[in-house]
């Protein structure tokens, strides 16, 4: 995920040259080994890390030569530890903890409101909610760079994969610092132009019957466990489409490829869609997770404590934990209008809410 930073091909010559036994490691061989190793195959590695399976397992080699000790095993579904491949791993570890105390450390040491912040957050919060709010804060605080990943993977915040990470599955790991800063309803909705061609489903029994939906099949977002509990029939010829990242699924729903199970904000995008009271809503939590110490970091800090606020559910009323109807979000919604706060997306003439 582009933690590795590697030496030029030149650098990287010298210091493999200079490994004897007895004599430190170069650290960015033995990352390679640590990423190797937790994934377990060359193939799967290259793919996390953006490089090719022949570059890694040279990189391995190259680390065994120096040390004159076989660390990992090949097989044809994937690789093995040896013994004193265990044994390093277990060492690889903590100096990957300690690398990373090191640049926390460092971090602090950079003057305040300065540097850079990553942010790790869903494809769809992150495309939709907080990529226009993070240019507010960018403009705020100017000499910030700000690296927004939108993944639909949870980020490993203990392993600096980001700074933050808003999520839609509670951490598990103790050692985080983890806070529930809101909620997402999610219901169905239906667009004008699905209405036009099929009409308007009038129950889930009508809707499994005689209608088309989408749905959305990724980590977090939990489509399976949904459609588990609302579709209760075989996907072929009543789903009409699978997507994976969020904006797929909202443009999906929109342009009146089927029913499709969106957050109560989406309407407000733009788009005139229009909700579906059927009883098959759920919610998902959203959570902020960061090391304890990247708090004291300032430009950390603020970070944490803007994107806190921009999930306020006192503010942003979809973000509450009790569910508000999309038709009530402008009664609801105290804020700058509407049109304001999601344009760009959509047309603007046509957004609707309520």
């Amino acid at each position: 995920m582009g933690f590795i930073c590697m030496h030029s091909p030149e650098r990287r010559g010298a210091h493999i040259g200079a490994h004897t036994p007895g004599r430190m490691a170069n650290w960015d061989l033995v990352r390679i080994f640590l990423e190797v190793a937790r994934i377990g195959s060359f193939r799967a590695a290259a793919a996390h890390l953006n490089m090719s399976a022949n570059f890694l397992s040279k990189r391995i080699s190259a680390l065994e030569s120096a040390y004159r000790t076989t660390l990992i095993t090949r097989h044809v579904d994937g690789i093995r530890l040896t013994p004193e491949g265990t044994l390093v791993l277990e060492a690889a570890k903590r100096m990957e903890e300690a690398s990373f105390g090191l640049e926390r450390a460092l971090g602090q040491t950079t003057p305040a409101l300065s540097g850079e912040v990553r942010i790790a957050v869903t494809e769809g919060l992150g495309t939709f909610w907080l990529a226009p709010r993070l240019v507010e804060f960018q403009r705020a605080y100017p000499g910030l760079l700000v690296d927004l990943k939108c993944e639909m993977r949870s980020a490993d915040v203990l392993r600096l994969e980001a700074d933050v990470a808003v999520q839609l599955e509670e951490p598990e790991n103790p050692d985080l610092k983890r806070i529930k800063i809101g909620r997402l309803h999610v219901v169905p909705f239906v667009s004008p132009s699905y209405v036009e061609i099929y009409g308007m489903p009038k129950d889930m029994d009508d809707l499994r019957k005689n209608h088309r939906v989408v749905i959305q099949n990724a980590e977090q977002t939990k489509g399976s466990e949904m459609y588990a509990k609302f579709g209760r029939r075989e996907q072929l010829g009543f789903v009409a489409m699978r997507n994976n990242v969020s904006s797929a699924h909202v443009w999906a729903t929109s342009k009146g490829a089927g029913v499709g199970w969106l957050p109560t904000y989406v309407p407000a995008l733009g788009d005139p869609l229009i909700p579906l009271d059927l009883g098959a809503k759920f919610e998902l939590d959203i959570w902020l997770a960061y090391h304890p110490d990247a708090k004291k970091i300032p430009r950390v800090r603020q970070l944490i404590e803007w994107t806190i606020q921009s999930f306020d559910g006192r503010k942003y009323p979809w973000f509450r934990d009790e569910f508000v109807h999309p038709d009530d979000l402008q009664k609801s919604y105290k804020g700058e209008p509407l049109v304001n706060l999601f344009a760009g997306f959509m047309k603007e003439s046509r957004t609707k809410v309520g």
